[in-house]
């Protein structure tokens, strides 16, 4: 390695680190945090570790390239996160908000009726899933929402649950059915344990209640996934399979 990309290393990350922690300071999910990381890792690849002084075409050539090769979402969360070093690292203004414009799409979800989501319930044979996928479909949650659902979180004598950081970093409060309730409790007295309501299946039943963590997210996306094709069901995420749908009354 030569000593001017050594340099360009040192300083890369130097700047990187910088980035790392601006990210954290603004409060932001650990999802963007990665995602807007990734990025700037990425263009660091793309431009030998010189991405302080990018101009417009060499900015435009980058992004391109990048939709032969990755989703528009992918494309979106890139700039996002060079804007972000941009302003906050670099600490220059963002002068080109309509580089990356995606085309505009409407698509219809994935509604999931009463019948399908009753017979996808039974087909789920884990107790600890089947309860998660209820309490899901009938509060209208996303996942990473019910994962992170604590016993502190349910309000018993007002019918509702408090969902902390939802979309956006806001917390809200969600209605909660006399029949989930119901089905929390018996679940509840099964694992007791203190903290979560959904907690960690890697210790087996005889330690749940001592678990320090919910359960896995990939676990519970393969048990769903497995589920649905199962069923023949075209809903293949819990966010499309039971948050866009209309909740049993």
């Amino acid at each position: 390695m030569s000593t001017a990309t050594k340099a360009h290393r040192a300083e890369f990350d130097q700047r990187y680190q910088s980035h790392l922690k601006h990210l954290k300071l603004k409060g932001l999910q650990p999802k963007t945090i990665d995602a807007y990381s990734r990025g700037i890792r990425r263009m660091g690849e793309y431009f030998d570790l010189q991405i302080d002084r990018l101009s417009s075409e060499q900015l435009t050539n980058y992004f391109s390239d990048l939709l032969d090769t990755h989703s528009w979402s992918s494309v979106k969360l890139d700039l996002y996160g060079y804007k972000f070093y941009t302003q906050h690292v670099l600490g220059k203004p963002w002068v080109m908000p309509q580089l990356v414009k995606a085309p505009k799409t409407q698509r219809l979800p994935d509604i999931v009726t009463v019948d399908e989501a009753a017979r996808l319930f039974a087909m789920t044979r884990c107790l600890s899933y089947r309860v998660f996928f209820f309490t899901l479909y009938s509060m209208g949650l996303r996942l990473g929402e019910g994962l992170a659902l604590r016993v502190g979180d349910i309000d018993a004598v007002r019918g509702r649950v408090h969902v902390r950081d939802a979309k956006g970093n806001r917390d809200r409060l969600v209605p909660l059915p006399a029949a989930t309730l119901s089905a929390l409790r018996r679940f509840w007295a099964l694992h007791r344990n203190p903290q979560w309501l959904f907690p960690s299946r890697q210790g087996g039943a005889r330690l749940a209640h001592t678990a320090q963590a919910p359960l896995d997210r990939g676990g519970v996306q393969k048990a769903l996934h497995q589920v649905v094709q199962e069923l023949g069901l075209k809903k293949t995420s819990a966010r499309t399979a039971f948050a866009t749908a209309t909740p049993p009354t």
